[in-house]
């Protein structure tokens, strides 16, 4: 049994003791424009990728930093290595949350996003909180949030085809980390 994951780009991965050398922006954008968000029960498929895409788009909209837009961008990265578990199961796996918050760390730390202070975090989660009410909202006819956020713009909740949004992925992290 291996403790590895062979990636899109062909690195054996070793998410329980990541190597921030093997963290591949093409690996994270191919990987996540093949993830489904609300664990495939959207009416259609709905990226991560496009919700991290999304939440980038919201955080430029609202003006923030290019700091905080790329950690909106990158704020999933995790998943693309050790995939995602819905929240309600999640909060009740610490040894994951450990798992998920190291590797996520490591990811940020490989894209010069390490000393996030606690205020560009809090930005980041609430700008996906945002997303993730509206993601609901749009495609579900059903806020999650019992106040509903205030968006700066609207999204495309649409379906996409994968390689056009991995695309649009790649291209706006390379606009963003230069």
């Amino acid at each position: 049994m291996s403790n590895y994951i062979l990636t899109y780009s062909k690195i054996k991965f070793y998410p329980l003791e990541p190597v921030k050398a093997d963290v591949n922006i093409a690996d994270i954008a191919h990987s996540l424009s093949l993830m489904t968000r609300a664990n495939g029960h959207f009416d259609h498929f709905f990226s991560v990728a496009q919700h991290s895409i999304n939440c980038y788009k919201e955080a430029k909209s609202l003006g923030y930093s290019e700091r905080v837009q790329l950690g909106c961008l990158l704020h999933d990265a995790s998943e693309s290595y050790i995939s995602d578990i819905t929240r309600p199961v999640k909060q009740n796996l610490s040894e994951y949350c450990i798992i998920e918050e190291r590797l996520q760390g490591i990811i940020y730390e490989r894209f010069g996003l390490a000393d996030l202070s606690r205020e560009e975090q809090r930005l980041i989660k609430e700008v996906d909180d945002i997303l993730l009410h509206f993601e609901f909202e749009v495609l579900m006819d059903l806020g999650i949030l019992d106040i509903p956020p205030s968006k700066s713009m609207e999204h495309d909740f649409s379906q996409k085809e994968f390689k056009s949004v991995e695309k649009e992925f790649l291209t706006i992290f390379c606009k963003l980390a230069g």
